[in-house]
Order: C-alpha cells, then structure tokens, then sequence
C-alpha cells in the first residue's frame, strides 16, 4: 500500500518497517510544514501517525483497511529539521475493526499520541 501512496511519499516519508500488526515511518519536518509559531503544523504530525497506522493494518493481505476515526494528543512541539518516527502497534481486532495506537517520537521524546480505528472493507466480487 505504501507504495502506491502518493501524499504521504511527497512528504518525504519514509517506511522503515512494517509487518502485520506493525509499521515504523519517519519523515523530517521541512520548511514547508512548520506553522506560524516556528513549530511543526499538528496536520503534519498527524498525517505521519496516520501513515503509520495504514501501514500497521494494511498488510496482511485481506482486504482494504480504511480509518473509521483517529484522536491525537500533541506532547511537544516538533521543530523543522527534526526527524520524526511514528510507530504503529495493533492492539485489538475484532470482526472487521481495530484498534491501533502510534507514538510519534523525536530521538528520545515522545512528540505525540495517536489512536486509530480501523474497518476492513467488504470485498467486492
């Protein structure tokens, strides 16, 4: 799937690991992605944990797997230049939902939060 993704490779992302149940993706906040306080715009942040979390349930073969919701928390700002790494990890399925949380980090601090719910789609024909 990450192949074929478009938006997040313009972003610069890249897909480190991923395996079912699982993805690591990290992208460098560029000039382009930071907001008027000089931090990272959340949108961006958000969009990488997103990424990571399509990665993580999109890879075992069976079917689509879109997001039915996510929630994110910010902990700390992230800075242009900094490299960010977003690391997926499936908590529960169940029928065709899931829960999948991504912690976004910077070295060594967590930058942000994200909770993801996913619904495997019906397949057609």
């Amino acid at each position: 799937m990450f192949e074929a993704d478009r938006a997040s490779k313009n972003l610069g992302m890249r897909l480190v690991e991923a395996r079912d149940g699982f993805a690591v993706v990290e992208m460098a906040v560029g000039p382009l992605m930071v907001n008027g306080h000089g931090i990272a715009h959340g949108g961006f942040v958000f969009t990488l944990a997103d990424t990571a979390f399509a990665c993580a349930c999109n890879l075992d073969g069976g079917g689509v797997t879109v997001a039915s919701g996510a929630d994110v928390t910010f902990v700390a700002p992230a800075k242009e230049g900094d490299l960010l790494v977003a690391t997926a990890v499936e908590r529960v399925l169940y029928g065709r939902s899931g829960v999948y949380d991504v912690t976004v980090h910077r070295g060594e601090d967590v930058v942000a939060e994200f909770r993801g719910r996913s619904r495997t789609l019906p397949r057609r024909g």
